[in-house]
């Protein structure tokens, strides 16, 4: 089959031939530009990983060195750390606001921008023909499609699970989600360029040509793809866009292999199913090996999840942990719940808020809290044997919404088990081991991400793998008894935790209800959702002994972020301090205003004050 009326260059000689090797070559060398970005970006990565595991924990320093006054003199010698201070504020924490939904980061505009710039050169660079005519057609028509096809298995990689970019950068795969849709649409506009100058030239090939049909078939395809792909389209119904971004996907790519074939410029697009394919045959595997007892491979106990009511608006789901499952504090995992899903393997991620520990999963005997901690009167000794799910169960905390959730809300009110699947852990959650300060901050069900990243701190200090020397946890919740829900391992973790560890526990209740109150919260907030303070029992006893510890706090009303973190910044000496928040998008956003100059400027860090980094996870539809 020829195609004489669009890619035959012949009648131009010599600029057909150089045409149709610049669109062979150019693509190949755009690739050699992002290898080059990602291998840096990489680099730095995992000298940070080895740096974060290999580095000595400074254990020598005490309480006290952390609350000597800094000098007011300006130190030079801390200039490459004030530098670097600066460049975190610039680059991750400045931002620009478009609408009231959508907020970029400098580091995401300065990507777009350079991204959309180092496509277009290398589409429209040398252009010019044998007679002096610029942007001659013949060279960045076809050029436009095959630089955009090369990008197919990148952006493919981008929206799988198991990917190397993740490896390599450290990014895990939900943080890639801006790429992958920037990437895709900036890559639609370049098609759209191509399609644009053949329409343009009113091919006169007949419609019923395959490569044809074909073409106009996958941009069509794509074209709606990236209409139910804006954000508005996706919060409002996102289970239709994601099976109707499925079926789409497929449909563009077997067109767009096909129609590129015919002149042999398929190369890039082949890949993408391939990484489609490893990604979902390790899916497959971890499925079948953490869920083996279903599938009667090995006996074991069946995952049947236990959901609970809490309140309107939020659920916790338990089910039995296999043996053979670990996870590290903040991973989330893809959960497949048949009897509650409307399609039989339909998954949603939820992040695991208990910890695999076996030191916490261990009984303990309870001792009187160290002035560390500060109590207002010790608890009395007595033994402790946990049987909290934290220890023994994956746990979730899941806020109410629409669709998946709201069915689950149903599955909680009939009180009966159902067999859920776990397809996981996923994520990269941070290192804190070698920070000095941590500062832990979640809004509702962001407990799920901070409440195991406490009580890991607490672990890591105990075990002497950590340098943390005072931990700061903020919690804004409006459902004041969802606070029950985190008695036991928070007793648990101050009374394990060594007097060189300073805690800081800020519970906010921000319900009308609560802040209307005149009665006292902090009790209130501990006690049983049905009015029974169950002093009589082990748990009602810990419920009221964990308001004895002065390190916890219950308050009324929506925390002062910009003055807590203000105030704990200037309170910590030279060291490194670190920031971790899980909570909306609003939230988040204050946190990082609250971080930026002159708070975590280089004048601070200048006169003693520390390097601060901060880590951001939001929750939402993607």
């Amino acid at each position: 089959m020829t195609r004489s009326g669009v890619l035959d260059f012949s009648p131009r000689g010599i600029d057909g031939k150089l045409a149709n090797h610049r669109a062979e070559l150019y693509p190949n060398e755009v690739w050699y530009g992002i290898g080059l970005f990602l291998f840096i970006i990489g680099l730095f990565n995992w000298s940070s990983i080895l740096y974060s595991k290999f580095s000595v924990s400074r254990q020598d320093r005490d309480m006290e060195s952390l609350a000597t006054p800094r000098p007011n003199s300006v130190s030079f010698r801390r200039l490459p750390v004030a530098l670097l201070n600066a460049y975190r504020v610039i680059v991750f924490r400045w931002s620009l606001h478009i609408g009231e939904t959508l907020c970029l980061s400098t580091a995401e505009i300065t990507l777009t921008v350079a991204y959309v710039v180092y496509m277009y050169v290398w589409a429209f660079i040398n252009t010019t023909d044998r007679e002096g005519g610029r942007l001659n057609w013949r060279y960045w028509s076809i050029r436009t499609a095959t630089i955009a096809t090369s990008q197919f298995p990148l952006i493919t990689a981008l929206a799988t699970k198991n990917n190397l970019v993740s490896l390599i950068t450290g990014v895990s795969f939900e943080r890639l989600g801006y790429l992958h849709r920037m990437m895709a649409r900036v890559v639609f506009t370049m098609l759209w360029v191509h399609s644009g100058i053949e329409i343009v030239r009113k091919v006169k090939e007949p419609i019923n040509e395959g490569w044809l049909v074909c073409g106009i078939t996958a941009i069509v395809a794509f074209s709606i793809l990236v209409v139910i792909s804006l954000r508005p389209i996706r919060t409002v119904a996102y289970e239709f866009f994601f099976y109707a971004h499925c079926i789409l996907v497929l449909a563009f790519l077997i067109c767009a292999y096909f129609h590129a074939a015919i002149d042999q410029f398929d190369t890039f697009i082949w890949p993408s199913f391939v990484i489609w394919g490893v990604d979902r045959v390790i899916r497959t595997i971890r499925l079948i090996i953490f869920n083996h007892s279903y599938f009667g491979f090995f006996s074991g106990a069946t995952m049947n999840a236990t959901i609970e009511l809490q309140s309107e608006e939020y659920v916790r789901l338990r089910l039995c942990r296999p043996p053979h499952f670990h996870w590290s504090p903040g991973q989330m995992v893809y959960l497949i719940i048949p009897s509650v899903s409307r399609l039989p393997f339909e998954a949603h991620p939820f992040t695991i808020a208990s910890i695999d520990s076996e030191m916490l999963h261990s009984s303990c005997t309870t001792e009187k809290p160290t002035s560390g901690r500060g109590t207002k009167e010790a608890p009395a000794e007595k033994s402790l044997t946990v049987n909290s799910p934290f220890w023994k169960e994956l746990v979730f905390f899941i806020n109410v919404r629409k669709g998946f959730t709201s069915q689950l809300k149903k599955a909680a009110a009939k009180g009966t088990k159902v067999k859920a699947f776990v397809d996981g852990p996923y994520g990269i959650p941070p290192d804190l081991r070698t920070y000095d300060t941590s500062i832990l901050i979640a809004g509702g069900t962001g407990i799920s991400f901070i409440l195991p990243t406490f009580l890991h701190i607490v672990e890591n200090v105990k075990q002497g793998k950590s340098s943390c020397r005072k931990v700061v946890f903020v919690w804004a919740t409006r459902d004041e008894n969802f606070t029950n829900w985190i008695n036991e391992p928070v007793y648990k973790a101050l009374q394990l935790a060594p007097s060189s560890l300073a805690v800081s526990i800020r519970i906010h209740i921000t319900c009308k209800k609560a802040v209307e109150r005149d009665t006292d919260v902090g009790q209130e907030a501990f006690d049983h959702p049905d009015g029974d303070t169950g002093s009589t029992s082990q748990e009602g006893t810990q419920k009221s002994d964990i308001l004895a510890f002065e390190s916890i706090k219950i308050e009324s009303g929506r925390p002062d972020l910009m003055t807590i973190l203000g105030e704990e910044v200037q309170s910590v000496g030279t060291g490194k301090l670190s920031v971790s928040a899980c909570c909306s998008p609003g939230m988040a956003q204050t946190v990082r205003q609250a971080l930026q100059f002159p708070v975590s400027g280089p004048s601070n860090v200048l006169r003693g004050g520390p390097s601060v980094s901060l880590f951001v996870e939001t929750y939402g539809y993607a």
